[in-house]
């Protein structure tokens, strides 16, 4: 005897159906998911994509979803092929002494950016945001909300601040790679650290 009715279905398949909710995960879902992800971002932006609405989107369940990612901010990264990721930034940047963030900060940036693999993506985007004002929001809305507000509130200083820091980082970032401005373009990052950390962190002190 087997244990199974000769003229039942297969066990675990009560129905002889294949259950709906979760797919097996496999090599290509998460690949699935983040092509989802990436359509629901376009379209939504970040703040109104939802990891149901990519879930549902990719054709899985959401627990599938936070199998793979433990965040959105964690798969709007993975999907836009960014550097890093606000988990691991924002306490980079707020840990350590106060008077040191500027410091921390341009460096983490620069050191960052003189990356290819790493710069490449980011400027991609920067580049697309240009001309598409959709993507422009999306980007918006995921560097404020995810990275900008969080520094500021963990800094208890005024969002203004981090904004204006950010952005000049980002504008030599441009200057540097893109425009190749001389001798930005070439100068060693550790003399722009030293050029640039006591402004940056100007911007990011609450006591000026």
């Amino acid at each position: 005897m087997s244990g199974q009715p000769a003229d039942g279905p297969p066990a675990g398949e009560p129905d002889g159906r294949r259950r709906p909710g979760r797919r097996p995960g496999s090599a290509d879902t998460r690949g699935q998911i983040l092509a989802a992800a990436r359509e629901t971002f376009a379209e939504k932006g970040f703040d109104k994509a939802t990891v149901r609405g990519i879930a549902r989107q990719a054709g899985v369940d959401p627990a599938l979803v936070h199998h793979y990612f433990a965040s959105k901010e964690g798969m709007f990264v993975a999907a836009m092929e960014l550097p890093v990721e606000p988990e691991s930034l924002i306490p980079m940047i707020v840990s350590g002494p106060r008077e040191e963030v500027g410091e921390r900060l341009t460096r983490f940036v620069l050191t960052m950016t003189s990356a290819a693999e790493a710069r490449q993506p980011v400027l991609a985007l920067a580049r697309t945001a240009m001309t598409n004002d959709r993507m422009a929001a999306m980007i918006r809305e995921f560097v404020t909300h995810a990275i900008l507000n969080r520094v500021a509130e963990a800094l208890q200083i005024p969002p203004i601040r981090t904004e204006a820091a950010f952005a000049q980082l980002f504008g030599v970032v441009l200057m540097r790679y893109v425009v190749k401005l001389e001798p930005l373009a070439s100068v060693d990052v550790e003399e722009l650290v030293e050029l640039l950390a006591p402004t940056i962190q100007r911007y990011l002190d609450d006591s000026g």
